[in-house]
């Protein structure tokens, strides 16, 4: 949204007449306001600057409060407040008076200014207790209310609206109560008010309510699917009705879907009634409100902004989709249905954007190489719009592309280097926009040795040229193993143009230490002119320097991606994805291409451990799902088309670890937690090259098999030896094992296996966001916390931790309050217990080497890699340095954001009865680091507030 200015001259404060406020209420016509005696007038941000003015005159006086600052003091509230009401109703609505007070008073607060927010409270309470003794004199009749449905005023039926709620409110345990949001609900309503608004304040009011006891989450979800059913099936359908309504509506919806020319023709192919018949009615009440919430905005279908689509058909819809080609495709769908609608498992963002659509591009990742020619470049550039146009993330490599000052033949002048074009990237994917469902989004990677690299790693800063500056792009370094040895040991480094050396960029392991070496050499003799050479350790320092004050660029390490990849017998991994989980190999010919999804590890617990029969059941599903994306996908480009087909990597992730630590009573920091990563990550992906496998006998191996890994009998566990052995050592991971691998092997031997890559760990953003658990491998983030996103603000409450602390009579509204004052952990706060402290400590309590060394336990499993963003209180240099050689000694492939304890925070709000007080967590402004490079050489301060984090940008979903 765009700044708000609004005048704050008034008659009290200048003399003169107040300003017109015409152009004000014509900028915010969807909104109005609620008055005490029920009149709905206009919302006039103007007058939220003139009651500020007032307080601030109460408390300095006409000369305190004309100054220059007080005025600009005023402004700044007044936008924050008129944000925040905005916020709460995206789509525009009505406020309560008390509302926008509450506020008010909220901003005072948060902004320090304690005298005025204290006046303005006492005078609050002055007029409601003078309101109190007026309504004791008169008493006057509750007016009747009447509200507008389809153009006709009736009165209000509040024994259906009480129904309504309650039905919402049963079940969610005794804390959650209608009456409550009943009361909330009536405050907002007014004579004449359009139906619709009476079920969006019942939403808005439940939704206050959150923060109080999370069952509430769900009873908002519950109110929201009433408004979806009305808006869908044309009349108010109790759930009770829907266990008939949802098998006769089915068969309509897949046809007004192809009618529309929104969903694929072969849809209509299926037994209709049959899948109508499997739809589980129960099931929408799963959902919380973040859930529900994100997919009504963004993933069900609808026509000229009129949704079709109910959640259940949703489901069956992707699951048609993913079964088209199966023989028995009506008994696919339904199995392929299960796993999604009970949130066992969930396919990626784009496979849910468009299974079942006539353009089903299904892909999550797509990766590239750039060509170091003009044509090369320009058509890197045209595949990262045509890829982002249909949902893909992308993965530029940019290691070929000749240096700043190389020679060209064709025209005997010198290159402009990466750097320039890399700016185009930038702007691409800003222009591009994913059909306008989420932002285009592209990291690129440039390998350590390339003689660009030292303007590469400044890219994303917030000074210097412009021009050469990519503010809405990721990177990445793509770090050799030999780097890490010199930075270890002490030596030099050397920079080099790839024009001057261009087998450096197909070369690993110890072939590439050899070339490189050998490069060396020529620079001493003279041969090659241009390069330069720096001690390793200076820039080392700089890359961590550029990651603590940018965020930029990533750290991933080229030789652990290709050693231990079992496609290395076909080509070279030269990068990864957007988010860092993808190794596949890329080439001037193929774009590798990597269809995700994730199982929520939460769901498959029993009795403390894994359920291994469950797992093996939803994954060997899960697998044949992410296969079938292969063949049904569209391919927006041929050199895609063609890699896919030929390796069918495929990327099977968990979601909800977090969840499950606290299901086991694990802290996160601990050696517990760190077994569960191995164990977990080993039955996952033991099913996952199992199913893979089973695939094989079935469908056939995938067509670049012979003289793979896999072919070799050489498991990802295996290829840690491989790694250690390029090394020369610098590999110290756990080897421990607890399931029958050798017969894994064997069977590998017999059938081979269908998918080149089968597991990779995603972020999981969104997805984890519509089942309810937590991200990927992420901690918690906060116990109580406000996620925003695309689709608005919404209260997070740590379920876990109000079931425990409600068994020790500890959860009450002090708690609440004392959980937002400390921006959601249980660290200073008295009377909690310390072993609760330590089950539910949030990220930046827990010590970094913890998240590496259950990354490490995974990633001895995994084919590909993982996402892993590494949280860090109190950074400094020596630890940015310990953090990221111990990824290196781990063998880990990839890391992702580095998340600094400055970079994202919750306001702190008091907490009134029945109001809401969001609090936000989107991250600071942008900070700079002084004197970087020495900060981060010697300082043991935290670090400054640094926004860099795209999961905190709320118009940014793109890897999610």
């Amino acid at each position: 949204m765009q700044a708000i200015h609004v005048p704050t001259s008034t008659p009290a404060a200048s003399g003169s007449r107040a300003p017109s406020t015409a152009a004000t209420v014509s900028a915010y016509q969807g909104y109005q306001i609620i008055r005490r005696n029920g009149a709905v007038v206009a919302f006039e941000p103007n007058k939220i600057a003139v009651a500020l003015m007032k307080a601030f005159l109460a408390v300095h006086g006409t000369q305190g409060a004309a100054s220059a600052s007080v005025r600009e003091t005023v402004d700044g509230l007044t936008e924050a407040v008129v944000r925040a009401l905005l916020r709460s109703r995206p789509g525009g609505g009505t406020f309560h008076i008390e509302d926008v007070q509450d506020h008010v008073e909220l901003g005072l607060m948060r902004g320090g200014h304690h005298e005025v927010a204290r006046a303005y409270v006492l005078y609050r309470e002055r007029r409601s207790q003078e309101r109190a003794r007026q309504v004791q004199r008169s008493a006057p009749a509750e007016p009747q209310i009447h509200v507008t449905d389809n153009g006709v005023r009736v009165p209000l039926d509040f024994g259906r609206l009480q129904a309504l709620i309650e039905s919402a409110c049963a079940g969610l345990g005794a804390d959650v109560k209608a009456d409550p949001v009943l009361a909330e609900t009536r405050r907002n309503l007014y004579d004449g008010v359009p139906i619709g608004e009476v079920h969006k304040a019942a939403i808005l009011a439940a939704r206050t309510l959150i923060e109080k006891d999370p069952g509430y989450t769900r009873a908002t979800a519950r109110l929201l699917l009433h408004t979806i059913r009305r808006e869908i099936l044309g009349e108010e359908v109790t759930h009770e009705q829907m266990h008939t309504r949802y098998a006769d509506y089915f068969p309509g919806f897949i046809k007004k879907g192809v009618q529309a020319e929104l969903l694929d023709e072969k849809l209509l192919q299926y037994d209709l009634a049959r899948l109508g018949a499997a739809l589980k009615v129960d099931r929408d009440l799963q959902f919380d409100y973040l859930g529900l919430q994100t997919l009504f905005d963004r993933y069900f279908l609808h026509i000229d902004e009129v949704r079709i689509e109910l959640p259940q058909a949703f489901f069956m819809r992707v699951a048609m989709g993913l079964a088209l080609n199966e023989i028995d495709r009506e008994a696919r769908a339904i199995e392929f249905y299960e796993v999604l609608s009970t949130f066992d498992f969930m396919s990626s963002t784009p496979t849910l954007f468009n299974s079942g659509t006539r353009r089903s591009q299904l892909s999550s990742c797509y990766l590239t190489t750039v060509a170091d020619d003009l044509d090369g470049i320009y058509e890197a550039l045209k595949e990262n719009a045509l890829l982002s146009k249909f949902a893909g993330g992308l993965g530029n490599d940019w290691t070929n592309v000749r240096a700043l000052g190389s020679h060209i033949k064709g025209t005997n002048g010198k290159s402009q280097g990466v750097v320039p074009f890399l700016k185009v990237v930038n702007d691409t994917a800003v222009a591009v926009n994913q059909g306008g469902k989420r932002k285009g989004a592209v990291c690129a990677y440039l390998e350590s040795w390339h003689l660009d690299l030292e303007e590469f790693l400044e890219l994303r800063k917030n000074t210097g040229d412009d021009r050469r500056r990519t503010h809405d792009m990721n990177t990445a370094n793509w770090i050799p193993d030999l780097f890490m040895k010199r930075v270890i040991e002490g030596g030099d480094w050397t920079l080099f143009s790839p024009s001057t050396c261009p087998d450096l960029h197909d070369k690993f392991g110890q072939d590439f230490e050899d070339a490189y070496q050998r490069y060396e050499a020529r620079t001493v003799s003279g041969e090659i002119k241009l390069y330069k050479r720096v001690p390793a350790r200076d820039l080392w320092r700089k890359m961590l320097s550029m990651l603590f004050e940018t965020g930029h660029p990533w750290i991933t390490f080229k030789d652990a991606c290709n050693v231990r990849s079992p496609q290395q017998h076909v080509g070279v991994v030269h990068s990864s994805n957007l988010c860092t989980e993808i190794t596949l190999n890329t080439s001037d010919t193929e774009i590798a291409v990597c269809n995700l999804g994730s199982v929520n590890l939460a769901h498959h617990l029993k009795d403390g451990q894994i359920d291994q029969a469950k797992l093996k059941k939803t994954v060997a599903t899960a697998m044949r799902m992410l296969d079938n994306v292969i063949d049904i996908n569209y391919y927006a480009v041929k050199k895609a088309r063609d890699s896919n087909l030929k390796h069918r990597p495929v990327g099977l992730g968990i979601m909800g670890f977090q969840d499950a630590l606290h299901e086991l009573r694990v802290p996160y920091a601990s050696e517990a937690a760190v077994e569960f990563a191995d164990r977990s990550m080993e039955a996952v992906c033991y099913h996952a090259y199992w199913a893979s496998t089973e695939l094989a006998a079935e469908r056939g191996r995938y067509a670049s098999y012979r003289g793979s890994l896999w072919d070799r009998g050489i498991l990802p566990l295996d290829s840690l030896g491989l790694l250690e052995q390029q090394r020369g050592g610098y590999v110290e991971v756990d080897r421990s094992v607890s399931m029958d691998w050798d017969a894994l092997r064997s069977r590998i031997a017999e059938h081979g296996m269908r998918n080149s890559n089968c597991v990779a760990i995603a972020p999981t953003a969104t997805i984890s966001n519509i089942i309810g658990v937590s991200a990927s491998i992420e901690p918690s983030f906060g116990n109580l916390s406000v996620k925003s996103n695309l689709s608005g603000e919404f209260t997070l409450l740590n379920e876990y931790l109000v079931r425990d602390l409600k068994a020790l009579g500890l959860w009450d509204d002090v708690m609440v309050m004392d959980l937002k004052h400390f921006d959601g952990s249980l660290r200073r706060i008295d009377r909690v217990p310390e072993d609760l402290k330590e089950l539910y400590a949030t990220a930046f309590e827990i010590e970094t080497q913890w998240l590496v060394e259950a990354a490490a336990r995974r990633q001895k499993w995994i084919d590909q890699a993982q996402s892993l963003n590494i949280y860090m209180a109190g950074a400094s240099g020596k630890k940015l340095d310990e953090t990221y050689k111990l990824a290196w000694l781990r063998g880990l492939k990839t890391t992702y954001y580095l998340r600094t304890v400055g970079a994202t925070h919750a306001e702190k709000s008091t907490v009134k009865s029945g109001k809401l007080n969001a609090v936000s967590s989107g991250a600071s402004d942008a900070g700079t680091v002084q004197g970087a490079v020495a900060a981060i050489a010697s300082s043991s301060e935290p670090a400054s507030d640094i926004k860099f984090c795209a999961i905190d940008d709320p118009t940014c979903e793109a890897c999610q």
